[in-house]
């Protein structure tokens, strides 16, 4: 289950800690808006999540009650807005990724990759932790989802972990991180949503993530190689060349859909829509006839699984356009870009506040009801400030990987509480090493743009 795409509904166990930190981003907010049409909206959205309902919803009651008593737009509009609001062809790529995401989970193709990535890294010292790092990325490269990558790989090879004496508590903190690396890879479900809120290319989205997620990827491997290291942990025989031939082999058919998917986008073969159409089609073939892990009588289930989480993620985008809709007509965005240049924060100054922004909304919401809300409200400034819209949506992906990760809505940490049975509290201690680095990661994204844009120029995508 790919809990991305769920509605943020806060339990009642972080209710508290959650009023806390809206009650922060409620200052940040209102510091920003100081008077007027601009702070009585977020003023109903804040309120509304405050009483702990679903921000899907807040979006939706937000803009009725607004429309309804402070404007004299009709209610027709807004009826017509939840229609059109969600025909663009774009979104079609969700639903697909997300099929795709299902059948590579319980394909088989998870289980043959960490077999491969074991036979390259796994004779150093924590070898199997390295694997499961290695592996991650590799399934990142075609799933688009973190809750899927951990569900995929942390079910597999944590039990394995523990047989070879690892203790669980650094296995999970190990693949709780390193299944982030889900939606930095190439497709990504935050980076269709964030092109579709901004405008931006997908398929430039999709290939720029590439660099800064190999990099993140050794950047996580030299920490858990540096802490196996100094406590001993085991390592694996050296595996012979013709075994990780073999292994190789065995797992090319997940990796294909790599090439499929930058191949067909880069010669223009299709777009990335349709890549994502072609991704679906190609995991069930493998699932099916290549791997045979799955048997038509388990494909209804995928199907259905899949397109309860399309439904919930449309649900969001729905409402969020309406949001959007309500912005626009206030002209909320730009009168919130003009006061940001106003202030003459700069490029380094603007960066920052944007990461922390960022950082505090992932305390109390899951990627896609960040991304909806912020990135409409944040992209008019950065690209008067001359910073450049596919850098802007790496740089959110990099912050939506923190907030996967660290309490109170952290997706991965509950995730990985599932399969290990280690409380929260347990793993967001176990995290931090790892979590530290993704902070480091996340400031060389937001100062080198480079490291983003380069591929996507050079392959002329941008």
């Amino acid at each position: 289950m790919s809990a991305e795409v769920a509605a943020a509904d806060f339990g009642p166990m972080t209710k508290k800690r959650a009023a806390t930190w809206l009650i922060s981003i409620t200052a940040v907010l209102l510091g920003i808006c100081l008077t007027g049409s601009v702070g009585i909206v977020f003023a109903l959205l804040i309120a509304l999540m405050l009483t702990g309902v679903p921000v899907s919803i807040a979006l939706g009651l937000t803009v009725l009650m607004f429309m309804f008593f402070m404007t004299s737009v009709p209610v027709e509009a807004v009826a017509l807005k939840l229609f059109t609001g969600i025909e663009k062809f774009e979104i079609m790529a969700i639903p697909f990724f997300i099929l795709a995401g299902g059948f590579l989970t319980h394909g088989g193709v998870a289980k043959r990759m960490i077999a491969f990535a074991t036979s390259l890294v796994g004779h150093w010292h924590g070898g199997l932790a390295l694997a499961g790092i290695v592996s991650c990325a590799m399934f990142a490269l075609v799933c688009g989802s973190s809750v899927a990558t951990v569900v995929a790989i942390g079910s597999i090879i944590l039990p394995a972990m523990v047989k070879q004496g690892y203790p669980m508590r650094f296995g999970a903190a190990v693949i709780i991180t390193a299944g982030s690396l889900g939606i930095l890879m190439l497709p990504s479900i935050p980076k269709v949503i964030y092109a579709i809120s901004t405008n931006t290319s997908i398929g430039a989205l999709f290939v720029a993530g590439l660099i800064p997620g190999m990099l993140l990827t050794v950047m996580l491997c030299t920490v858990t190689w540096y802490i196996a290291k100094k406590r001993k942990y085991p390592r694996m025989v050296k595996a012979s060349w013709g075994e990780r031939w073999n292994a190789f082999r065995k797992s090319v058919w997940g990796l294909m859909l790599v090439v499929i998917i930058i191949g067909g986008i880069y010669t223009g073969i299709f777009t990335a829509t349709e890549a994502a159409a072609m991704a679906a089609v190609y995991a069930f073939f493998i699932s099916v006839y290549v791997y045979k892990d799955m048997g038509f009588k388990d494909v209804p289930k995928v199907l259905l699984n899949s397109a309860n989480l399309s439904a919930m993620l449309l649900y969001i985008i729905t409402n969020a356009v309406l949001f959007s809709f309500l912005m626009s007509h206030e002209n909320i965005p730009q009168a919130m870009a003009d006061w940001i240049l106003g202030k003459d924060l700069g490029v380094v100054a603007f960066l920052l506040c944007v990461n922390l922004l960022l950082l505090l909304a992932g305390n109390v919401m899951e990627p896609s009801s960040i991304i909806l809300i912020f990135a409409p409200i944040l992209h008019p400034a950065a690209m008067k400030l001359g910073i450049d819209s596919v850098h802007l949506g790496i740089l959110i992906d990099a912050n939506m990987e923190v907030g996967l990760c660290h309490p109170p809505v952290g997706l991965n940490l509950y995730v990985a509480s599932g399969i290990s049975k280690l409380s929260i509290t347990e793993l967001a201690v176990a995290v931090l090493p790892w979590l530290t680095t993704m902070l480091v990661f996340l400031v060389i994204v937001t100062y080198w743009p480079a490291l983003s844009i380069w591929l996507p120029k050079a392959m002329g995508m941008m």
